[in-house]
């Protein structure tokens, strides 16, 4: 029978060492294998003790591992930056950041001035002045917003429409309030429209009914009916009156307005007369005054003053 040939101290040391390594080459493969553990990033670094290897600021774990010639490195992941995938949202962005620089810097999308159609006191200088839209973006503009800006800027104004149009245009449709009654009071007067509204004169108007005030009407009563519209100056029943003693004026003559006894005027005839402020039976007023006149010219009476506000009951009085 065969001997077993004993093993010699150079065998056994070279037997250990293949031993050895091949239980690193395993340990490093089942390390390379786990996950990375998550990085945790400390707000303060602590200072390093002396005499120890990890005192630096940053440490890295790199796994040499010696690699067999017949390994296959395919089946190791490699991580590849996904450009396909963040292109068209990079392009979205510069194409919109391009956008709206251009909107906002294009001289084609800025406002030039309004185009203001039914005007026929106000000016298109006046409009665009208040609105102050000239060199705007047009796609800033609220047609809502402008129209109440120029409600509140102008009395004068009935309604306005405001329409946009790209790349720039901006019209405006207003209807103005016409005046009927030119009101002086003081060293000042205004205009008053039909239904009551005060605004700014616009020049001179001949044709508009004068009255003159010895201090303001009442406002009691005198409620705008929507948040745009001013309330009004005098009611739309004074203006009616105004409208109706207008007619029975003596030429040359002005209306009158005291507050205590309402519209009237100076009679040529030498005395002032007052109709009050009813426009209901201004007719009946006039038929009562011509019939007082008459009896007190008759009897040689040369009134101060007569007052038809209540045609049952006219009085005159007689000058102190």
């Amino acid at each position: 029978m065969r001997k077993k040939k004993e093993l010699t101290h150079a065998d056994l040391v070279r037997l250990r060492r293949e031993r050895e390594n091949k239980q690193r080459m395993q340990r490093a493969a089942t390390e390379a294998m786990r996950p990375e553990p998550p990085v945790v990033r400390k707000s303060k670094r602590r200072s390093a003790r002396p005499g120890t290897a990890r005192s630096a600021s940053h440490r890295f774990q790199v796994a040499l591992l010696p690699v067999a010639p017949d390994t296959d490195m395919r089946g190791i992941p490699i991580s590849r930056p996904h450009l396909g995938r963040r292109l068209p949202s990079f392009l979205i962005v510069a194409l919109l950041g391009a956008a709206l620089y251009f909107a906002f810097n294009l001289p084609q999308l800025r406002v030039a001035q309004a185009q203001v159609t039914g005007n026929q006191m106000l000016s298109s200088e006046e409009i665009n002045s208040a609105l102050d839209i000239v060199g705007k973006p047009v796609f800033l503009l609220i047609p809502s917003k402008l129209e109440t800006n120029l409600r509140l800027s102008f009395p004068e104004l009935v309604a306005a429409k405001v329409a946009i149009t790209l790349p720039n245009v901006v019209s405006i449709q207003i209807v103005e309030r016409k005046p009927v009654i030119r009101w002086e009071q003081g060293s000042a007067y205004t205009w008053i429209s039909e239904d009551g509204v005060a605004f700014q004169p616009r020049g001179e108007a001949p044709e508009l009914i004068s009255v003159v005030a010895v201090s303001a009407p009442p406002v009691e009563g005198n409620v705008s009916p929507d948040s745009l519209t001013p309330a009004p100056f005098i009611s739309s029943e004074m203006v009616q009156a105004i409208k109706r003693l207008a007619s029975h004026v003596p030429p040359g003559m002005t209306i009158l307005y005291d507050p205590g006894f309402g519209f009237g005027w100076n009679d040529p005839r030498g005395w002032r007369v007052y109709f009050g402020t009813n426009a209901n039976d201004v007719e009946l007023k006039m038929r009562v005054y011509e019939s007082l006149v008459t009896s007190l010219t008759q009897r040689g009476i040369r009134p101060a003053l007569i007052n038809v506000t209540y045609p049952t009951a006219p009085y005159y009085r007689m000058s102190n």
